[in-house]
This record gives structure tokens, sequence and C-alpha cells, in this order.
């Protein structure tokens, strides 16, 4: 089958690079549909949105249109039902034939979704919201990380929330947001009502764009300057319906429906735009020539081995992302998220939390790597804006960095390999006794003394304020 961009066809890799087994046929109409709309929309808005850092609403409604803001939504509520197959598909296609800060403006309004309706059932807010998302164009956002604790998102130090007559007082301060100040509802994590002092006690709320103080035009990066991520600030009272699921309860949404999500959305975005600059350097590559030598680039061997190297880590990077999608489908009977209306502490997708978060590695150190090597190739011409990989180059950078950070993902990956799940210690709760017994070694007596007294003053503060 030939990928048709308008009335000719695609530029870039052939539709047989394409791991179509993955796919139902819905879903390869779909994708169509959704290149249509790339052609159409959202590709001439993203190099309009490069040059004037303006928010690609017009991009949103787009994918309103055809359904996508609520593609994961039950059907009981209006929405496609989709998979986890078809979801990274549809990312991938956004960030691949589209837009790069679409695509990631998408991920995170699908990880705020995937948040709500992991516990919809019962809650006529949440309910109600998911029923209107595509109709009304409403976009969401995810704004869960952290001033003080970088790249370690689920770690919430600047926020809370506590119990009041009108419903819940919630203070939250988030150091980056996307679509911050333009979308029109978010939900974000904060330390629960009962907080003690543990930080995997956590809950997760429900906001409306008044409700929140966000950065809106505000964003100045080296790219995806339509993405408007930014800080965020919250210091509201909001109704008892607007708590998703229960106190405490945070813990739990982060392992089931925020990260495998997010990680499945990084994936496929990352994947897609890596596989943009290939496209778009095999168009100059495959007509530039050379009329001293009477070749093209593309006739050199040299570009032939750099291409056939970032075709195959790309193959490499998306076949993972959607076998580990096809899994979390299996896993889900189909990624049904009503499975925990009837059994709400039911983890079946956390039981793939490593695999996902490996995912998020791979595809932005494909995307991280693979547009350098395309700008090698294509030589002084990458650099022009007319040629389009100038963007995608600066757009490729930002998921390594995005939280968690590539360094942190991979020191995960690396304590739970050697040392097991338990020892990854989210929320540094563990004591590295040898580390701690050490430094007390280097302490004279008058030292250990000085810290003896410290600990027995805390203790003795903590005893009173309990009494």
């Amino acid at each position: 089958m030939t990928t048709m961009w308008g009335d000719s066809a695609y530029y870039g890799l052939d539709a047989e690079f394409d791991p179509d087994w993955f796919l139902t046929r819905e879903q390869k109409e779909l994708r169509r549909e959704l290149i249509e709309v790339c052609h159409k929309v959202l590709r001439p808005n993203a190099i309009e949105c490069d040059k004037t850092n303006a928010y690609p609403r017009a991009n949103v409604e787009a994918l309103a249109k055809l359904r996508l803001l609520a593609a994961i939504v039950p059907k009981e509520f209006g929405g496609r039902g989709e998979n986890h197959v078809g979801l990274t598909m549809i990312a991938e296609t956004i960030a691949r034939y589209g837009c790069p800060s679409t695509a990631l403006i998408y991920m995170m309004h699908m990880v705020a979704v995937a948040g709500l309706v992991y516990r919809a059932k019962g809650n006529s807010e949440i309910e109600s919201l998911l029923s209107r998302i595509d109709s009304e164009a409403l976009i969401g956002t995810a704004s869960y990380t952290d001033p003080e604790t970088g790249g370690h998102f689920w770690y919430p130090k600047m926020s809370g929330a506590k119990r009041v007559e009108d419903g819940w007082h919630v203070h939250k301060k988030a150091a980056w947001t996307t679509s911050s100040g333009y979308a029109d509802w978010y939900i974000s994590q904060t330390t629960s009502p009962d907080f003690d002092g543990n930080y995997g006690n956590l809950s997760v709320f429900l906001f409306y764009k008044n409700e929140v103080r966000g950065s809106a035009g505000k964003w100045d990066a080296m790219g995806m300057h339509g993405n408007q991520s930014g800080p965020v600030e919250i210091d509201t009272v909001v109704p008892l319906n607007r708590i998703v699921g229960w106190p405490g309860d945070g813990a739990m949404s982060n392992d089931e429906a925020i990260d495998p999500l997010a990680m499945l959305m990084y994936a496929g975005s990352y994947n897609g735009l890596g596989l943009a600059c290939i496209d778009v350097a095999k168009r100059h590559v495959t007509r530039k020539a050379h009329v001293q030598y009477g070749r093209r680039v593309a006739d050199y061997p040299t570009i032939q081995d750099t291409f056939g190297r970032a075709i195959m880590d790309g193959q490499a990077s998306r076949l993972y992302a959607y076998s580990v999608a096809k899994a979390l489908d299996d896993a889900t009977d189909g990624g049904r998220w009503d499975i925990y209306y009837e059994d709400p502490k039911a983890m079946p997708r956390a039981e793939y939390a490593l695999w996902c978060f490996k995912a998020k590695f791979i595809s932005t150190r494909f995307c991280f790597e693979v547009s350098d090597k395309m700008l090698q190739a294509c030589g002084g011409r990458g650099y022009m804006r007319d040629l389009e990989l100038e963007r995608l180059v600066r757009d490729s950078k930002a998921g390594w960095i995005m939280a968690p950070s590539n360094e942190v993902t991979a020191q995960l990956i690396g304590k739970w390999g050697l040392f097991g799940a338990e020892a990854v210690d989210w929320w540094n709760q563990k004591v590295d006794e040898p580390v701690l017994m050490n430094e007390l070694g280097k302490l004279d007596d008058a030292g250990k003394q000085r810290i003896i007294q410290k600990l027995t003053a805390e203790i003795q503060t903590k005893k009173a304020a309990a009494e």
C-alpha cells in the first residue's frame, strides 16, 4: 500500500517499512485519515507555530473532529475505546506526518485522560467531562512535575491538599506542564490530605482552566515551539467530586494509568519524530545531485550505510514499542478501562512498568541520535528552514530530558536489574546503611555526640507534637 501525501505518493520511507501486522483494518483506515489531516492542517500549522510560538489550537480541533481526544475513553462515555496499539500508532502518525509539538500536547492530554478513565465510574463530574472532550475539543494536560525534584516527577515536594468545608483545598507548584495556560482542564497530583511525611501517599485532583495559574505565551525554547510548556501554580478549593479516585490513590494511579500511558506515548511520539527526520532527509538525498560526479547524494555508499543503520534503529524501537503496547492490550482484554470498576485494585498494566520505562529511553535515544545523522547526511542544506529538517532536529532533543530524563530512566533500569524492583525506592524511604555507617565512622566522638543530640531533639519534638 502506498502512503499518499495529498495527491502524490509520500516522499519518505515506503509503507512496506511499517509494522502493520500490529494494526487492525480499522486502525489502518484511521491512520490514512489522520495522515490526510496532517497534510492539510497539522503540518502547515507546525511550520507556522515554530515561527511564531503560537499554540496549535487548530490542530487540537482537527484531532477532535477525528474523535481522537477521547481515543481511549470507553464507548459508554462516548469515546472510541481505542487500545494501546492504536494509541501508539496515533502518536507516531501525528509526530511523523504532522506536528511534533502537537504530538506532545496530545501525549500529555492522553496521559491526563488515562488518569480520569482509571477512576471515572460513579464520578458524575469526570463522566460528564469525558463525554464532552471531542464534541467541545477540550484539551487536557497532566501537571505532575515539581520545582524541587526535577526529573523525578512522582515526588511532589511543593504540594498538598486538605479537607475543608467546601471540598478540597489544593496547593501545587509544577515546574513544567505542557499546554500551560492553554489547556481546558488539568489533572495534578499532590501529597494527600492525611500526609505524614510518606511521599508515596498521593492524591489526584481535577481542575478547570479558571482554577489554574498557567504561563501562557512564556514558552521560549530551542524547539517544540507550539508545545507551550511552563510552570503551573494551583491554590484553590474544589468540590469533593474533583478528587480522582480517593485520598491516597495517587501511587496506584501512577503505576497503573499515568506511567504506562506516558511511556508508551513517549515511544510513539519520538519514534514518529525520528522517522520524520529520515523521511525529509531521504527526500533531499534522492533529489540532490553532484553534477561533477554524475551522482545523487543517495548514490554514495556512505549515505546508504547511514540510512540503513538509521532505518534499522528506528524499526527496532518501533517494534519494541508496538510489542509492549500489544502486551498491555493482552493484559487488559484489548485496552479496557472498565476492569477497574469491578476491581479497583487490579494492576495488570503496572506489571509492565519495567518495559514501559525502557520504551521511553529507547525511542528518545533513537530520535536524538538519528536527527544528527540525518543532518550530517544532508550537509549544509540541512540547516536551511525550507528543508524542514532543521525544525525537526531542534524538536528531537526534548525527549531525552523530559521527565523522567534518560539519565534518571537508565539509572532506574540499572538499579532494578542489579538489585530487583524493591531497590528502586521511588520515594527515598530506604536507608543506605553501609553509606550511613561509613560517614558516621569519619566523625570523632564530639561529632557523633552532636548527631545524637540532634536526632534526640527531633524524636522529642515529634513525640510532643503527637501528644
